[in-house]
């Protein structure tokens, strides 16, 4: 039987839960209300990584995670996904940029986004309209996105 965990950690954008099932990262989520705390120390190691590797990035110590996530449902969802890690830290793409590198839409793009399980580590907050309109469907949406941003930015200089 499958060994399902989640720890929760405090940052400055809300509280992070990350659920793990055995060894494998199979969700992170924001909850930007303040009036939760910390789960106590979490006894699957993946899961301890991801903390671990959360409060560095939060703290500015680290920028490229190194974390065991549940595999995409398709091969053109892993494709898409790959393309919004392989934005460095503190840079940012258009949506219809990195389609055009996968030969994906702008589209399919966003709603991978739109659906990504596993924010901060897989940096849709990169990902970037070129209208006026930005989204970001974890925690506070565009507060967040542009939370994260400007961390990145000022860690990057």
């Amino acid at each position: 039987m499958a060994t399902r965990e989640t720890a929760s950690l405090p940052t400055p954008i809300g509280m992070t839960d990350v659920d793990a099932i055995d060894g494998v990262i199979t969700r992170i989520a924001i909850d930007p209300s303040p009036a939760r705390s910390a789960t106590a120390t979490p006894l699957d190691p993946t899961l301890q990584a991801a903390m671990n590797q959360l409060a560095a990035y939060f703290a500015g110590q680290l920028t490229v995670f190194d974390l065991p996530l549940a595999p995409a449902a398709t091969p053109r969802g892993a494709a898409l996904r790959q393309a919004i890690v392989d934005i460095g830290y503190g840079d940012t793409a258009r949506y219809g940029e990195i389609a055009a590198t996968i030969g994906s839409s702008a589209r399919a793009l966003g709603q991978a986004c739109a659906r990504n399980p596993f924010p901060i580590v897989v940096p849709c907050h990169r990902v970037l309209s070129t209208g006026p309109n930005d989204h970001y469907s974890a925690g506070n949406g565009v507060a967040t996105k542009r939370w994260l941003l400007t961390h990145e930015h000022e860690g990057s200089s």
